[in-house]
């Protein structure tokens, strides 16, 4: 991808530590739109209003755990690509995030910009490929509409 394309990536990252928000987005802001957020609630309105391709969530945080954030978020936007970032390796959070969170990737802390750069870029692959075959079964759903009209009209004449 070229460098106007990766800038229309929108990545959203929740964490509740100030110090990883600050760190997250002064390394890809130049890559991709980035907006941060502290808190997960307010990640949720604000994804409610405005558009991303990927969310990547921290796991333990105070207000709720990172799984259940995706959670809601899957249920709310089903396409936005979801990746969970702890620093604990905690087996049910693994199971939890993909029976909950429907994540798409599981990633360790600390990361690493190029494994995270590799992932974000798989993550928005994988939101533009659903979005396309989502619009091809929309024109295959309508061809065959048509196809049946013409079949009933060639029976009827």
């Amino acid at each position: 991808m070229n460098e106007r394309d990766l800038k229309s990536i929108k990545v959203v990252y929740v964490d509740d530590e100030m110090s990883n928000l600050t760190a997250f987005k002064s390394n890809f802001r130049r890559f991709y739109t980035v907006e941060t957020f502290i808190n997960p609630t307010e990640a949720l309105e604000w994804l409610d209003e405005n558009e991303a391709h990927v969310v990547i969530s921290d796991q333990r945080m105070p207000v709720m755990q990172g799984t259940e954030f995706l959670g809601i978020l899957y249920e709310k936007k089903p396409d936005i690509v979801r990746m969970l970032l702890t620093g604990y390796a905690d087996i049910k959070a693994v199971i939890d995030a993909i029976n909950v969170g429907h994540v798409f990737r599981y990633i360790t802390k600390p990361w690493h910009e190029h494994d995270m750069r590799t992932a974000i870029e798989s993550a928005y692959e994988m939101y533009r490929l659903k979005k396309e075959n989502a619009e091809l079964l929309r024109k295959l759903q309508r061809i065959n509409e048509q196809l049946e009209f013409m079949y009933r009209q060639s029976i009827l004449s």
